[in-house]
């Protein structure tokens, strides 16, 4: 009896805790399981092989609004080798990770805040989902952790940002969908960015902006022994915006300059280089129909000094079929960007040029 009397006094003590998050919380909770077939020409090894399918993963998400309050909360998790996530360079060392994490506060229609792992506001990522943003590299699909604000009104909008760091935890380097373009664990990671953006709704189908970010290059050759700040990074991003219907167009320049590269000459990485300028234009034309919407993406990309250039193709469609898209993507690439964001196109190993042709069939369903 006396046990009984306690369980039930627990679970009447637990029940008038969690009232009050009952009454006051509806959070918005969804999932979603994504996979993709490849076919990479640099990894067909006889006229037999038919590709691969992976890159499966799970995702979760958590929104939520206070009523009557300012505060809300949006997280995404993902896990699986399609979380795009870098075990060696992230902050679990697994293939799990918070891809998204902010605390928000609303301070009118116009204005708000978030704090925590949110998009840095510097011009606009592809729209294709496998390829990902290539030759865009380390300055598109950025999620960095730090406090975002943002206002728009009065045919203006703009963003100013601090970011601590480009992920969770001391190390960590990974940007998860832009991942390997920022150091490593091993070498040095991107610090204290200040961001600002800035877009002019020139009117209901235009719109002009401009971007900048500069930060510090934390060393991370002595592990967590050594993480003075000894090299910097600045880039800036002209970007446009059209939509006339059932067309729509997207273009951005871009310039990017990272200086004493912390890595430069060390153990962990002797032929590192001691700074990285690189241009890079982007180019989306699109068209919808329906259910459908068809694309073609062109980015070029040159390092300053040492004119090494770089272009990458990408046609493809995706299709709205309900609970999801489905992806169709070719990917033609000549070049790539490495994780110092300088212009490769050929690998030091084997002399090989970075050339290669590439489908991807991609299918994603949220509930």
């Amino acid at each position: 009896m006396k046990i009984k009397m306690k369980l039930l006094g627990l679970g009447t003590l637990t029940a008038a805790a969690l009232l009050p998050l009952q009454v006051h919380a509806s959070p918005s909770l969804a999932g979603g399981v994504w996979f993709n077939y490849g076919y990479d020409d640099r990894e067909v090894k006889d006229n037999e092989d038919l590709g691969d399918i992976g890159g499966e993963a799970l995702i979760l998400y958590a929104d939520h609004q206070v009523e009557d309050k300012p505060w809300s909360v949006s997280a995404e998790f993902r896990m699986g080798p399609g979380s795009f996530t870098d075990p060696a360079n992230n902050s679990t060392g697994d293939q799990t990770v918070l891809h998204k994490g902010w605390i928000g506060y609303q301070f009118d229609e116009q204005s708000s805040l978030k704090i925590g792992k949110s998009q840095v506001p510097f011009g606009w990522k592809t729209v294709n989902f496998w390829p990902g943003d290539h030759l865009l590299g380390g300055y598109a699909d950025q999620m960095d952790v730090g406090f975002k604000y943002s206002r728009t009104g009065d045919g203006v909008s703009y963003d100013f940002a601090y970011y601590h760091a480009d992920d969770w935890g001391a190390t960590s380097t990974d940007t998860v969908d832009d991942n390997g373009h920022w150091g490593s664990s091993a070498t040095y990671r991107k610090v204290q960015t200040v961001v600002g953006n800035v877009d002019w709704h020139l009117s209901d189908a235009t719109t002009l902006g401009l971007s900048v970010q500069s930060g510090g290059l934390q060393d991370l050759t002595g592990g967590t022994a050594n993480q003075e700040i000894s090299g910097d990074h600045q880039a800036f991003n002209l970007h446009y915006y059209g939509d006339f219907g059932n067309v729509y167009t997207k273009a951005q320049f871009l310039s990017t300059e990272r200086t004493d590269l912390p890595a430069a000459g060390t153990q962990a990485d002797p032929l590192a280089l001691t700074e990285s300028e690189t241009t890079r234009a982007a180019l989306l034309v699109g068209y919808k129909a329906n259910d459908w919407n068809y694309y073609l993406e062109v980015v070029q990309a040159e390092e300053t000094n040492t004119k090494v250039d770089a272009t990458a193709y990408v046609p493809g469609a995706r299709y709205s079929y309900g609970p999801g898209w489905i992806y169709l993507e070719y990917l033609s690439q000549d070049g790539y960007i490495g994780r110092d964001g300088e212009v490769i196109d050929t690998d030091p190993n084997d002399g090989s040029k970075y050339t290669f042709d590439a489908f991807y069939a991609s299918i994603d369903y949220y509930f």
